[in-house]
């Protein structure tokens, strides 16, 4: 490992909404060519990599349950969103040199792979990035529970969350003047104060396997790349206290 990584392998989780850009639903290309380049940079320092993506830009559970349906046929509908996004930054990341990899926790074969952990293991070891789509697999659980689960199964020293700001605040920074921003924070910090970082079945699975999770912003130029080398701005959360 190169001496100015500070993190070996690490999972990148992108929600749905980052994707949409500036339109109000669906796949922005320019957002998804921005987000290659990152992972693209970060790549080449040697970083192992995996991805999980949300599907919100495309359709959400819960807004499908305010709608009258079924809220395990709207997850499922959501899971299948997340397919459609990781191939999307498949075919981005290829398309500029980058082996890539997608496993899905709901079987689609003809597409991507069926999620093994063995073999996402693999890949990351021969460098390529790989993608986890569908979630869980099981309705009820976030992109969120599902980025700290595969975190946890593949040994990733880091969960990276990218979002629209740079790091964790005590209100949206964008919407409340003066919001406090927070550097480091631990996981009960999290969950008392009920900050909205991750879910909170996340943030728990998270500290069980004492894995840091580091919020940073995904529209900093070359912000990824220095998030994993412990630079740049983002807020820790941690076993701290």
């Amino acid at each position: 490992m190169p001496p100015d990584l500070k993190y070996r392998r690490v999972l990148l989780k992108l929600s749905g909404e980052a994707l949409m850009g500036e339109r109000e639903c669906g796949l922005d290309p320019s957002m998804f060519a921005r987000i290659a380049a990152e992972v693209c940079a970060v790549h080449a320092l040697g970083v192992e990599l995996c991805l999980v993506l949300g599907g919100g830009n495309i359709f959400r559970g819960l807004s499908g349950e305010a709608g009258g349906m079924e809220r395990a046929s709207g997850d499922y509908m959501g899971m299948l969103a997340t397919v459609i996004n990781a191939l999307a930054m498949q075919n981005e990341l290829e398309g500029r040199g980058i082996a890539t990899r997608v496993q899905s926790a709901i079987s689609m074969q003809s597409v991507c792979e069926p999620y093994i952990r063995r073999r996402a293991l693999r890949h990351l070891e021969k460098g390529r990035v790989v993608i986890f789509a569908g979630g869980t697999g099981n309705p009820f659980f976030t992109t969120d529970t599902a980025a700290a689960l595969r975190a946890s199964e593949m040994g990733c020293d880091a969960l990276l969350k990218a979002t629209k700001v740079d790091g964790v605040y005590d209100a949206d920074p964008l919407r409340v003047a003066g919001a406090k921003r927070f550097e480091r924070l631990s996981y009960h910090d999290v969950l008392a104060r009920d900050l909205q970082v991750m879910d909170a079945a996340a943030i728990s699975l998270a500290r069980e396997n004492r894995i840091p999770i580091l919020i940073f912003s995904i529209f900093e130029n070359g912000g990824f790349a220095a998030v994993v080398q412990g630079k740049g701005r983002f807020t820790i959360v941690d076993d701290s206290e």
